[in-house]
């Protein structure tokens, strides 16, 4: 995994755009501090740039480098939660303008699947984690589901072997304040 990982990050950071698995569904990513590339995978998805992104972090630790104020309840969420969540948090900073809601606020999720955890440690930024397909049309839920028109869009594929442990469905979506607001977003 590590060589795979090394050239994932290598193509990241040179401002690509990569196909690769996440612990939901397979995402179109990039390094979500790179405004190019986050232009770019919009140009890719051919959707709106009005539409949020999630982003994928590694720990808490990278999370809080992008978030002003974490709420507490964020990191109870973390600690005890065991299926795909995104947190919209308030008060995001030093990410792309376009990943950043209208209201300051920024999807993260932190992954339990090995594979694209391990890239956002090594890139040592939360990358872009947006479903790999034309904007409307069905989500993919294996390699085999992307369209030959995505693959051939993006700077560099995962190998189709680290997909295990995907779940193929989105995430439950958990919107938080500052003032102890929780809003469920999609449980």
């Amino acid at each position: 995994m590590k060589e795979v990982i090394d050239e994932a990050v290598r193509v990241l950071k040179e401002g690509g755009v990569i196909l690769y698995p996440t612990d939901t569904v397979w995402g179109i990513g990039c390094d979500a501090t790179n405004e190019a590339a986050v232009a770019r995978v919009f140009q890719i998805k051919r959707r709106s740039e009005a539409k949020s992104l999630v982003l994928l972090a590694a720990d808490l630790d990278m999370v809080a480098r992008y978030i002003r104020e974490i709420p507490s309840i964020a990191i109870d969420l973390v600690e005890v939660n065991d299926a795909p969540m995104t947190i919209v948090y308030p008060g995001a900073q030093g990410l792309a303008p376009s990943v950043v809601a209208e209201d300051g606020s920024v999807g993260i999720r932190i992954p339990q699947h090995e594979f694209c955890k391990q890239l956002a440690f090594r890139l040592r930024r939360p990358l872009v984690s947006t479903s790999a397909n034309i904007s409307g049309e069905p989500t993919p839920e294996s390699f085999a589901s992307v369209s030959q028109e995505i693959k051939d869009a993006v700077d560099w594929c995962a190998p189709r072997k680290f997909e295990a442990g995907a779940t193929g469905r989105a995430s439950q979506i958990i919107k938080l304040g500052l003032r102890g607001e929780v809003e469920i977003i999609r449980a």
